[in-house]
């Protein structure tokens, strides 16, 4: 295995490498919960690194490699327990007259090979003048509507895919008081508050059912759109000006909904390292790959921040859109 850097201690693991080979080398049915972001099949390349997994001569032949990460990840997984995947439906192009595609369709059918079952999908609301701004996409601006709006789009959610492995769990992830912590922008109602932790009967306990109630939603308008991981000191000559981290509230809802403290959480595409920032800020042991020396780099750095316990998170700007670098 070619593993240019490492880094392994007792709350993570990480390495700089490939991620096929990398997981080559684990054990079977050793993870808890995988969750990850893959490159979005043909949108964004990340480096012209041979092995990075965004250069491919077709979207077909991009898929055809992204199916062997996923049936190592199905080989990884416990049986009864989750991958969750953030993507987003593909742009064909800024024309004008461009068309989706349906890359979040090309996953489920991915891992539904791999014997997975597709259980949930999560909307992640972006603002649409932030997006157009960002992207400066043609069929998200004011004059298309004006000159002819049949060329007018729509600013695509990003979408979390969550899959469940066929077999039974025989761990199961547990909370006895309930949701202690709510991951996103909006403020428990003052009455709920005295039930945080309550220890009786649960059908009493209104703060976790507020929470619950905002992570049940099929609709995640409430994810704060700039709490993410510093990114920017990643960037090299090779890098495009979409990069962004994959959203730290997504993260902390998807670790408190299928892991418990303690047990092993994944991502083979780590890119700055929040998944992995996330689960030893958690209590989780966190994996991570990451091909890409730049994200490497920046990665150990925020992740040492959260085993220090050091606030790493500041607020950027103009991050609206997806995130290329988790």
């Amino acid at each position: 295995m070619a593993v240019a850097n490492q880094n392994i201690t007792n709350r993570y693991a990480i390495y700089e490498g490939d991620c096929i080979e990398v997981m080559q080398t684990f054990p079977d049915e050793c993870i808890h919960l995988s969750v990850y972001s893959p490159p979005f099949g043909g949108l964004y390349h990340y480096s012209s690194d041979d092995r990075d997994l965004s250069n491919n001569n077709s979207y077909a032949e991009f898929l055809e490699h992204y199916g062997y990460v996923v049936r190592e990840i199905a080989r990884l997984t416990m049986p009864g327990r989750m991958t969750a995947v953030h993507c987003m439906d593909v742009p064909s192009g800024n024309s004008g007259t461009d068309f989706l595609i349906d890359f979040p369709g090309d996953i489920i059918r991915l891992h539904e090979k791999e014997g997975f079952r597709y259980i949930a999908r999560y909307a992640v609301w972006k603002e649409p003048l932030g997006v157009r701004n960002r992207t400066m996409a043609k069929n998200l601006a004011h004059k298309t509507i004006v000159d002819d709006s049949s060329r007018c789009s729509v600013a695509s959610a990003d979408w979390l895919l969550v899959f469940r492995r066929q077999g039974e769990n025989k761990i199961p992830i547990e909370h006895p008081v309930g949701l202690l912590e709510y991951a996103g922008e909006r403020s428990p109602p003052n009455e709920v508050l005295q039930w945080r932790g309550w220890s009786g009967n649960q059908i009493e306990n209104r703060y976790s059912h507020w929470i619950w109630r905002q992570y049940a939603s099929a609709f995640w308008d409430d994810v704060r759109i700039g709490r993410v991981l510093p990114f920017r000191d990643a960037r090299d000559e090779e890098d495009e000006k979409h990069v962004h981290p994959l959203q730290l509230d997504v993260i902390d809802r998807v670790l408190t909904l299928w892991s418990n403290p303690g047990e092993k959480v994944l991502t083979p595409f780590m890119g700055v390292g929040s998944e992995v920032y996330a689960s030893v800020a958690q209590g989780r042991l966190g994996i991570g790959v990451e091909l890409k020396p730049s994200y490497y780099r920046q990665a150990v750095k925020n992740i040492e921040a959260a085993a220090a316990g050091t606030d790493n998170v500041s607020p950027q700007d103009d991050l609206f859109g997806s995130e290329d670098a988790a």
